[in-house]
């Protein structure tokens, strides 16, 4: 990427300096992470009751079934299965042992009676989360003595996915969100959602850009409403002595505000150094942003490096929150402009 000079139109240096009345919200949900498979979700949180005794008829931690534990297991995930490990066999999409995944029901026949008796969850590895009535909930070996003769097929209630919810392949953020995602650049969340119009606060602007950029700050305590016990502390501290995202006249930096598109661009662009130049001009589109404006040169920069169409409006609506999929797209552009 071609190195940019940094803007240095006198609005931008009271830009970060403006004031914006607080907003009460936590910085970032402690439940983001990256993005995993609902099976492997479900793998996970059985795997919390190995030990569990083998009660027949049981359905709750104090003691399980084969089905009544599978039940108990997709319930954590808001997933209803039948009663019995007969009735879960009716349900869900066939797989055969070779395409299995975390997560599938995997169904044994003939051990306390004749046809479909036993179910577990498979969880990777040729292994089989499930129910047994000498050690209780246990991973057992599909090439077991005993139970590998008993196999007797599977099936798939979730469909396996490798993102998110509420992100679909025909998205125009798609390619963004995911490469983004891969990087560890910014995660999902783990309801295996990214929620893609929430809003971005400046502490989380500051970990997002420092997370490609890897400033190690050498003073941590400049802003007094960011302890170093703040999980952005230290990306906070970078972001101010990299000149990218300063603090208010009152030593606060603010990071639980919400930040705006307009201010979205300005870091942006400061942060990667990009120069529009000599195709400022024709390249606006914006029928709410003039040449005059503070902000104009790195509001139309969105729009000129953008591969995915998301700047490619009418209006710009700078005044407007940025959120996570506009700020995620805008970071994407900017590591891949020319």
């Amino acid at each position: 990427m071609n190195k940019f000079k940094k803007i240095v139109a006198s609005g931008l240096a009271s830009f970060m300096l403006m004031t914006t009345a607080p907003v009460a919200i936590p910085a970032l949900s402690h439940t983001e992470v990256q993005a995993a498979s609902v099976g492997e979700s479900l793998v996970e949180y059985g795997k919390k009751f190995m030990g569990v005794p083998y009660v027949f008829g049981g359905t709750t931690p104090r003691g399980f079934d084969c089905s009544g534990f599978t039940q108990y297991v997709y319930k954590h995930e808001g997933i209803s299965l039948p009663r019995t490990a007969e009735q879960q066999y009716k349900v869900g999409t066939s797989v055969s042992k070779s395409q299995l995944v975390p997560g599938d029901l995997v169904f044994f026949a003939n051990t306390y009676k004749p046809g479909i008796s036993h179910v577990g969850i498979y969880a990777g590895n040729n292994m089989v989360l499930n129910a047994t009535s000498s050690k209780g909930i246990a991973l057992v070996s599909l090439s077991n003595s005993y139970w590998g003769p008993k196999y007797a097929g599977a099936k798939r209630i979730v469909e396996h996915f490798d993102g998110f919810k509420d992100l679909a392949k025909s998205d125009a953020s798609y390619e963004a969100i995911t490469t983004l995602t891969d990087k560890n650049v910014i995660q999902g969340f783990d309801d295996y959602t990214f929620r893609p119009d929430e809003p971005v606060t400046r502490g989380q602007a500051a970990a997002i850009i420092n997370r490609v950029l890897k400033v190690k700050p050498e003073i941590m305590s400049h802003f007094k409403d960011v302890p170093k016990s703040n999980r952005f502390a230290v990306d906070i501290a970078a972001m101010r002595e990299a000149g990218i995202i300063n603090g208010f006249s009152d030593k606060t930096y603010r990071p639980d505000d919400y930040m705006t598109r307009t201010e979205m661009a300005v870091i942006v662009q400061r942060a990667f150094e990009l120069k529009l130049g000599d195709a400022s001009a024709a390249s606006n589109s914006y029928a709410d942003i003039n040449s005059g404006y503070w902000a104009y040169e790195s509001i139309v920069t969105m729009n000129a490096i953008d591969k995915t169409g998301i700047f490619n409006t009418d209006k710009y609506y700078g005044d407007h929150r940025a959120s996570r999929e506009v700020f995620s797209v805008a970071i994407y552009n900017s590591m891949n402009a020319k």
